[in-house]
């Protein structure tokens, strides 16, 4: 993959994106419950559930379920006692790495974050130790999309992105957090197809991961990924598209 390759994208390549569809319905309720106790469960006024909603719906998760959600947030219905937690921390070859979890048991989660860093050559670092290499952002990616390059910029500007960049055959759509659902909606009632989308921490800079360094972050990467208290996982690698059909 040439150029810098977000998370999402390499998963996608990978066809490994939330491939368990119980394990993504676990992260995006626990994202509404977090949403709605942060800012309310009015969706119109709380722009962090209006995305969670969103999201959900685009997985097909039954209205029932993202309602739960919703009441468990906001008191209305009996639920866990959830907590935001993120760890930051350092993979192979100096990649800064960015974990956001949602835990109902914060001293049984970071022992266990620790020892998958250490596992797989990395380790944790203190708070902001890695915050201050990311921004958060809209992030949307395009495939093959139905009109010309051009275009595509044009229509993602007019709706408020505020960058586009090619990689490969995909085209990479940056947003401020305020405008990312216009921006795709307005992709959408333009026929554009929108094979990721979410809210991510994007790397101000990229460090280039190769050979085995590389294939170390993408398993320690994989393994976060996998435990139950993860909710996202963000990394500043530069990585090629060999590296990650090796690992």
């Amino acid at each position: 993959m040439s150029g810098h390759s977000k998370w999402s994208t390499i998963k996608h390549k990978k066809g490994a994106l939330d491939a368990k569809r119980g394990r993504m319905f676990t992260r995006l309720i626990r994202e509404i419950t977090i949403a709605a106790r942060a800012g309310g469960g009015d969706a119109s006024g709380n722009p962090r559930l209006r995305t969670a909603i969103s999201a959900a719906k685009e997985a097909n998760m039954p209205a029932d379920n993202i309602t739960r959600a919703i009441k468990k947030g906001t008191g209305e219905l009996e639920g866990q006692t959830l907590e935001e937690v993120t760890y930051e921390g350092y993979g192979s070859g100096g990649v800064a790495i960015i974990v956001e979890t949602v835990t109902d048991n914060k001293n049984r989660t970071l022992p266990e974050i620790r020892h998958i860093f250490s596992k797989h050559g990395g380790n944790l670092g203190a708070s902001n130790s890695v915050a201050w290499m990311f921004e958060k952002k809209g992030y949307i990616v395009v495939e093959t999309p139905s009109m010309p390059e051009d275009q595509l910029l044009e229509v993602a500007l007019e709706a408020g992105a505020d960058d586009l960049k090619q990689d490969g055959s995909s085209f990479e759509i940056y947003t401020p957090t305020e405008s990312f659902e216009q921006v795709k909606e307005s992709l959408k009632a333009k026929g554009v197809t929108i094979t990721a989308s979410e809210i991510a921490m994007t790397p101000k800079n990229t460090v280039r991961a190769e050979g085995p360094a590389a294939r170390k972050v993408l398993n320690l990467i994989e393994t976060l990924e996998e435990h139950d208290d993860v909710q996202h996982v963000w990394a500043n690698f530069d990585i090629d598209e060999s590296e990650i059909e090796a690992s």
